[in-house]
């Protein structure tokens, strides 16, 4: 279930009440009257259903409340409640299947910012790649899979084309673009300092077996995005975000950055261009298969509202 906030104007108080008490799928309505100083008002909070958040707010922008009050939704990990169990029984369909629009957007429009523990957590993850494939070593280089923090602003991407967020495609794109020729950019000075102290021998990159996968680019390069970026949109549509782990893991967007920076040092254009190539089907695989997947959910439930614009900050 979703914890539910919302101040009202007092005017608007006995509409919200009577609104909260028609939906099946909510539970512990609680109502304090000029409870709220800024903006002034009552404060109501009930715990509703995932699976009947989407129409409900829905009715309260209705009653616009996003602008003369406030809305906000918190996850309940555990609910001991007999009066919550019969709202999730009563609500339609299955809380993990609902989709919360406005939820989402706000998620990937947050996780899409080019902040600087997002550069700082992509870097790291470009030399970590780095690292692994220098030295031939797999599980350095998943750890840097898991590590990157790209799949936020190419799941914003996504959900910005589908729902037509120009904002959201530009946040995503800007993250992407800046952040990886960055990282790019510090990995190969890495790479450089590397060879300037011995740590990287001439030959070092010949027999890299282990790795070979990330700058190899063929058909399961471009179906294990389509599957990776379809898996992290469910992920993130069912509140499965511990999912996305698998994902990450399965894509090699970070290492091919890292080794495409690795590569060019060394002189080795072969490689520097399959890895740059591999990571384009990566990031464009996830894309479209994200974007398919979400206009799936959309067809399947359809998003209510306009949604707000993302903030700046």
């Amino acid at each position: 279930m979703l914890h539910l906030r919302v101040i009202s104007p007092a005017a608007t108080t006995d509409d919200l009440v009577a609104l909260l008490e028609a939906e099946r799928g909510v539970a512990h309505l609680t109502v304090l009257r000029g409870a709220a100083v800024r903006p002034e008002g009552d404060l109501v909070q009930a715990d509703v259903a995932r699976e009947c958040v989407d129409d409900l707010l829905a009715r309260l922008t209705g009653l616009g409340l996003d602008h003369s009050g406030g809305i906000t939704l918190e996850a309940l990990d555990t609910v001991l409640s007999d009066a919550a169990d019969e709202a999730e029984e009563a609500a339609p369909g299955e809380g993990t299947d609902a989709v919360v629009w406005d939820e989402l957007i706000s998620r990937t429009g947050e996780e899409s910012r080019l902040s600087v523990s997002f550069q700082a957590f992509l870097t790291i993850a470009c030399l970590l790649a780095a690292v692994g494939a220098i030295t031939d070593s797999p599980v350095t280089v998943v750890g840097a899979m898991v590590l990157g923090p790209e799949f936020g602003p190419l799941a914003a991407i996504a959900v910005g084309l589908v729902l037509r967020r120009g904002d959201l495609v530009r946040r995503g794109a800007l993250a992407l673009g800046v952040g990886f020729v960055l990282a790019m950019t510090v990995t190969a000075l890495a790479t450089l300092a590397f060879d300037a102290v011995g740590l990287l021998a001439a030959g070092a990159l010949d027999q890299l077996d282990q790795v070979e996968f990330i700058y190899q680019v063929g058909p399961f390069s471009l179906i294990v995005a389509l599957l990776a970026g379809l898996a992290g949109m469910l992920a993130l549509t069912s509140a499965k975000s511990a999912s996305l782990v698998g994902v990450f893991i399965s894509v090699t967007t970070v290492p091919a950055a890292a080794f495409a920076s690795v590569a060019a040092v060394e002189g080795r254009w072969a490689e520097a261009g399959s890895s740059a190539v591999q990571l384009v089907v990566n990031l464009v695989g996830i894309v479209v298969a994200a974007a398919l997947g979400l206009l799936l959910a959309r067809r399947v439930r359809p998003r209510w509202g306009r949604g707000r614009p993302l903030s700046s900050g």
